[in-house]
C-alpha cells in the first residue's frame, strides 16, 4: 500500500462558533463599528504586510516579519541575493535560535521577544499570568485606537503593535500555541481582529477580549 495515499491533508479548517471571519456579514459590520470608532489604528498598517507563515512553525517568526516590514525597518541586506530590494522574510531572523530549530518545534513567547530586541524593535512583553482582562484592553486601545487628533496620529514607523502568543483551543480552534498580531478593536462589542499568520488554516477574524 502506497502509505502516501493515506497521508491526510486538509484544506482549510472552519471557524468555530467563538470566532467570526472579517470577510462574512458580522464581520463586515464589526470592521466598519470599528472603523466608525477609531480601532483601526493598525489595521492598515498590517493589512498592506498580511503575510502566510511560511513552514508549518513559524507563526511567531512571520507574525515578526509583518511587524518589522509593516513599522519600515531596513533590514540592511538584501531579500534576495540575486535582487537589490532590502526586506524582512523569515530566514533573516537569524539570531537567538537556529531557524532549523524553529522549523521542528517553533519558539516560545521570550524566544519571540529575544528576535524582535535583535533587530531594534522596542518590547513591552506581558505574560497572560501576570495580567488581567482590563490589562490586556489597555494594551489593545494603545495598539489599536486613535485618539483621533491629527497630532495624535502614528506614521508607520512610530506605530505601537500587539502581538499575541495563545492557546488555540481556548478559542476552540485546532492546534496549540500560536502567535499573530491584533490589527483591530471593537469597542461596542469587545471583540479584537486576529490576522491568524496560517491563512491556509484560518482566515482573518474577530473573537471575544472577555
Amino acid at each position: 500500500v502506497n502509505s502516501m495515499k493515506n497521508k491526510l491533508s486538509f484544506y482549510r479548517r472552519p471557524l468555530p462558533e467563538t470566532c467570526i471571519s472579517l470577510s462574512s456579514p458580522e464581520g463586515q459590520r464589526l470592521f466598519r463599528s470599528s472603523l466608525q470608532n477609531n480601532g483601526t489604528k493598525a489595521f492598515f498598517h498590517l493589512i498592506s504586510q498580511f503575510h502566510t507563515q511560511t513552514e508549518p512553525a513559524f507563526c511567531g517568526p512571520s507574525t515578526l516579519v509583518m511587524v518589522l516590514n509593516s513599522l519600515n525597518v531596513d533590514p540592511r541586506q538584501q531579500w534576495k541575493s540575486d535582487a537589490p530590494w532590502r526586506w524582512y522574510s523569515e530566514e533573516m531572523l537569524n539570531c537567538c535560535i537556529d531557524l532549523e530549530t524553529i522549523r521542528k518545534s517553533g519558539i516560545t513567547f521570550s524566544m519571540f521577544s529575544c528576535l524582535a530586541r535583535c533587530q531594534g524593535l522596542a518590547i513591552d512583553a506581558q505574560f497572560g499570568s501576570d495580567s488581567t482582562i482590563e490589562d490586556f484592553r489597555v494594551a489593545v486601545k494603545k495598539a489599536c485606537c486613535d485618539e483621533g487628533s491629527a497630532d495624535s496620529k502614528e506614521s508607520s514607523d512610530q506605530q505601537t503593535y500587539l502581538v499575541v502568543s495563545y492557546d488555540r483551543q481556548v478559542l476552540q480552534q485546532t492546534g496549540s500555541g500560536h502567535f499573530s498580531p491584533i490589527a483591530a478593536y471593537d469597542e461596542a462589542s469587545d471583540k479584537v481582529l486576529i490576522l491568524d499568520t496560517a491563512r491556509f488554516k484560518y482566515t482573518p477574524h474577530w473573537v471575544s477580549v472577555g
